[in-house]
């Protein structure tokens, strides 16, 4: 077109004809060029990014998000132009080779950037489904997105060389250990991620307690190289993923599937206001009705066996008797079986643990029927609450450090007396 351009302004007599032609030809591309950019922008995506806007389809709202069609539509430029300055422009000029070379650079550009946008929403229609939460998703996307990076780079800069891709690769053998170092992380956080995922090891929205970096939170997202972790005081802490493989951490997900949650707390009794009932507390204690079939049954069962052996029970060292602390062992189990707040198919139990200065620790070991952190809490509370409260009832005393407050007394005391 360029030629016949020139032709024809030689046979008017008018000088620098090929200049001429060249800058209408190139004022024509131009032009097509704005022409079809307002079209595209101005009319065809501005109705779809208004229809996107307004869709409830997900599909419609991610590709609107992502900026798939706008990045498809400056692709669809770069190609125009590539193809008018073929046609049109002289071939084998040097104003034809840049216009070419530079449209080809923007194409490939595009064509990264529109897989960019592809991937991302794929990934926000994939997190729509169940089974994502189980895939690494965005650590195998942003290594697809790497890859894609790393191939179209050396293929615009074989453009700009004027040299076969096939050239670079080869090149790239020698540089081997030194992209093994450049991608060390994201290599290792991609085989990290298909680990995580293959061994059902870790997913979006479990809670993730992990001390040596200082994470206890939901885990918010699993990327390529770092796991995010949403902390329960909002800090956000964020993990390198081979970190997940090669250090040991705590996944408390199969606590939520489960429904149950444990209370393994213990308070530590004054081995000193340990002793035996006697016939008034029993009576009284008698009237509790979670504990009146138990000392009944324990009252019988003590009865005969002293008469079996048929012992002096004139003095505590001979025969069975009932103990307060046990007699508090078995009211506190018969009021875990009956709270309406403990999983009754789980493991539940009050022990005696091993005797400390610090008094004798007795366990409650139980389950609740719920895994909400802040329900959790407010039962074991109130658990302990009503522990505290009728221990005296047992004749039994709290351990507990003298404070200030105690030693001031036996000073006033001690002043007093003297």
């Amino acid at each position: 077109m360029q030629q016949q351009i020139t032709r024809w302004l030689e046979q008017f007599g008018l000088e620098f004809g090929g200049v001429m032609s060249l800058l209408m030809v190139l004022g024509l591309i131009v032009l097509i060029s704005v022409v079809i950019h307002l079209v595209l922008h101005r009319v065809v995506l501005a109705a779809l990014q208004r229809r996107g806007q307004q869709s409830q389809r997900v599909w419609q709202q991610a590709i609107t998000q992502y900026k798939l069609f706008q990045r498809v539509a400056l692709l669809l430029q770069g190609v125009i132009i590539s193809i008018q300055a073929t046609l049109w422009l002289q071939s084998g000029s040097q104003t034809q080779a840049v216009i070419v070379t530079a449209a080809q650079v923007w194409i490939l550009a595009f064509t990264l950037l529109s897989l960019f946008s592809l991937l991302d929403t794929l990934l926000a229609l994939l997190r729509q489904s169940p089974i994502s939460n189980q895939l690494p998703l965005r650590g195998i996307f942003q290594g697809l997105k790497l890859v894609a990076a790393i191939l179209i780079g050396i293929m615009i800069v074989s453009l700009l060389m004027g040299k076969s891709p096939l050239l670079l690769l080869s090149g790239l053998g020698a540089m081997t250990a030194v992209l093994m170092l450049v991608f060390k992380d994201p290599i290792l956080g991609l085989v990290a991620g298909i680990q995580l995922s293959a061994n059902d090891m870790l997913k979006i929205g479990d809670w993730l307690e992990m001390p040596k970096y200082g994470a206890d939170g939901a885990v918010t997202d699993i990327g390529l190289t770092t796991v995010k972790v949403r902390n329960w005081d909002n800090t956000v802490t964020t993990i390198p993923t081979y970190a997940l493989i090669s250090d040991s951490f705590k996944n408390w997900r199969s606590m939520s599937e489960s429904g149950g949650r444990r209370i393994k707390r213990s308070l530590n009794i004054d081995t000193g206001s340990v002793h035996f009932l006697s016939e008034e507390e029993q009576r009284r204690l008698q009237r509790n009705p979670l504990l009146h079939s138990y000392l009944n049954v324990k009252t019988q069962e003590l009865s005969q066996h002293n008469q079996e052996i048929a012992v002096d029970l004139a003095s505590p060292l001979n025969g069975r008797r009932l103990t307060n602390l046990g007699t508090l062992r078995a009211y506190l189990e018969a009021y875990l079986r009956a709270h309406p707040r403990i999983h009754q198919n789980m493991t539940l139990m009050v022990r005696q643990l091993a005797p400390t200065p610090e008094g004798l620790p007795l366990e409650i070991y139980a389950f609740t029927n719920t895994t909400v952190w802040a329900e959790y809490e407010s039962i074991q509370a109130d658990i302990f609450d009503h522990i505290l409260a009728v221990i005296d009832e047992f004749g039994l005393r709290v351990h507990q450090t003298p404070t200030g407050n105690d030693l001031r007394g036996m000073l006033q005391q001690s002043a007093n007396a003297s």
